[in-house]
């Protein structure tokens, strides 16, 4: 099956050798994101909910570019360096999400790129 490619200048530019999405069939891969301004490529200087704000957003902005929105979003994934951040996650998450939710995992881990709180990839299915 073919890939496509995706790309968007409203999301942070992959700071590796990935892309910031593929899409193979109807279902799309998103790449993680943190919580990067993509006009300046710095992390978000600000409290928690900032973050995770910009995180969406940016996931957002991959997804639109598949030519979905987060409500085509099948599973999230949510890495974090203190999950005591959780509760905000899930107060955030609902304002970006309409029920049905997605399925979603949250990870704590000890460390993210670039010195991030947060990180979340995700798998799109489009109609």
């Amino acid at each position: 099956m073919a890939r496509e490619i995706i790309a968007t200048p409203k999301a942070p530019q992959a700071i590796g050798p990935y892309s910031q999405a593929v899409k193979t069939g109807s279902t799309v891969y998103l790449s993680g994101q943190i919580p990067l301004i993509p006009e300046t490529m710095e992390l978000v200087d600000g409290p928690m909910e900032d973050q995770v704000r910009r995180v969406f957003d940016n996931l957002a902005a991959v997804a639109e570019a598949a030519g979905g929105d987060l409500n085509d979003i099948a599973k999230l994934n949510i890495f974090l360096i203190d999950l005591g951040n959780f509760v905000t996650v899930n107060e955030i998450m609902s304002q970006y999400f309409a029920e049905p939710y997605p399925a979603r995992a949250a990870i704590g881990v000890a460390s993210l790129p670039k010195g991030a709180q947060v990180e979340m990839d995700a798998i799109m299915v489009l109609e």
